[in-house]
């Protein structure tokens, strides 16, 4: 199961859209039927409508939105892929959204259902549903500040619980607890989160992280699990926490709380543990990454298996809030290696990097999406086994947002 989430990062120009449409001779790209979920926002100078393709495989081809694809009723969305099931939500900045849910028939998306939802800042299967939560960015006038929370069921296709939770309980310091995202461990929901003012997403703790922890489905909240080692887990709709093959959780931070629109945190950015059936930090295991790759910092990740990930790195003279790093690294959690990646194109080649990305979790495989400067996008194979990348599916007619597979 994973959870992705899609935003529109680059708007290039219609007529270079027009340009990449048609290939070698101006003849269109026939449809690709697979299990292979593209979405795609279109090449434009203003919003448009998403486009989600499939394909057969992910290391050749090319896969074009003209002629070909599904279309969504608006872009900046986010996608949920949970068993055979995929899920299009779109984001309504601060207004309910369209939701539509599929599955996949001899290749193609077969669509199952609409229904409209809450739009959320994080979201992610929890046994067969998807929980989401909204959390607010400021404090109620009146009253206590709260969180929604969300349950759609992946059997029904339709919300099936609501509720609210204290947005202010989990930080212990008065601020509110922003979810960065929300995982399953075990029968529990653990939600790590950066504290905001209330006034902006600024702190005056930069240097603390923390993951509510939540039963399910009644989400009652139980403990925040804390650490003063690192700043906050994850980033904004970026998810810092992964569960491996022995139930052990890793969580990265990329060190880039903010006060005055300055960066606060004097912590590394750092890789932390906690171990499989307890609930601390492990206070024997810290990775400073900034130490084993020569003052880089993480910003994304995605796992790929067997302890290791394909990491989205930046160098830490450049990092930002919202920088999203376009060099990558396999990282080794257990060795505690940072090792980069060769074959990729150069970061100053790189317009985006999907954010959302995919990987069978073989320990070995992870597939990136590129949109590149001169036009171009691609997914690129990396091989975490020999920390090398080959340009792989051409996409054309748009900018890749999200990568899944539907079973």
């Amino acid at each position: 199961m994973k959870s992705t989430i899609t935003k529109a990062l680059v708007a290039l120009a219609l007529t270079a859209a027009f340009s990449s449409c048609k290939k070698n001779g101006g003849e269109p790209v026939a449809e690709n039927p697979g299990n292979y979920v593209l979405a795609v926002t279109p090449v434009a100078s203003t919003g448009v409508a998403d486009y989600l393709l499939t394909a057969g495989n992910l290391d050749q081809g090319t896969v074009s939105i003209v002629g070909n694809g599904v279309e969504q009723d608006g872009t900046y969305r986010y996608y949920v892929t949970l068993g055979n099931k995929f899920f299009s939500m779109l984001y309504g900045q601060g207004n309910p959204g369209a939701v539509t849910v599929y599955d996949i028939k001899s290749g193609k998306l077969n669509k199952l259902n609409d229904f409209t939802a809450a739009t959320v800042q994080a979201f992610a299967p929890v046994n067969k549903d998807i929980l989401m939560v909204r959390v607010p960015r400021a404090f109620a006038a009146t009253g206590a500040t709260l969180a929604n929370w969300y349950i759609v069921n992946s059997e029904t296709n339709a919300q099936t619980a609501e509720g609210t939770l204290d947005a202010v309980a989990p930080s212990g310091n008065g601020e509110i607890a922003h979810f960065s995202w929300i995982k399953q461990v075990g029968n529990k929901v653990y939600a790590p989160f950066f504290s905001i003012t209330g006034r902006t997403f600024e702190t005056d703790y930069p240097n603390q992280a923390g993951i509510a922890v939540y039963t399910y489905p009644s989400m009652q909240y139980e403990k925040t699990i804390k650490d003063t080692r690192t700043s906050f887990i994850g980033r904004y709709f970026t998810d810092g926490l992964e569960v491996v093959e022995n139930g052990d959780v890793y969580a990265f931070s990329s060190s880039v709380a903010v006060k005055g629109g300055v960066l606060t945190s004097t912590k590394p950015s750092s890789i932390t543990r906690i171990k499989s059936g307890t609930s601390e930090f492990d206070l024997s295991y810290l990775m400073d990454v900034e130490a084993a790759s020569g003052n880089n910092v993480i910003t994304n990740w995605l796992y790929v298996g067997q302890n290791k990930f394909v990491a989205n790195m930046e160098p830490k003279a450049t990092r930002g809030a919202y920088t999203a790093g376009k060099r990558l690294a396999i990282i080794d959690v257990v060795n505690k290696t940072v090792s980069p990646v060769s074959g990729f194109p150069e970061a100053a080649n790189i317009a985006s990097i999907t954010t959302t990305n995919y990987s069978p979790k073989d320990g070995k495989t992870g597939y990136i999406g590129v949109n590149l400067t001169d036009g171009t996008t691609w997914v690129y194979k990396v091989d975490a086994s020999n920390n090398t990348a080959i340009r792989g599916l051409k996409v054309e007619g748009g900018l890749i947002t999200a990568i899944q597979r539907v079973n």
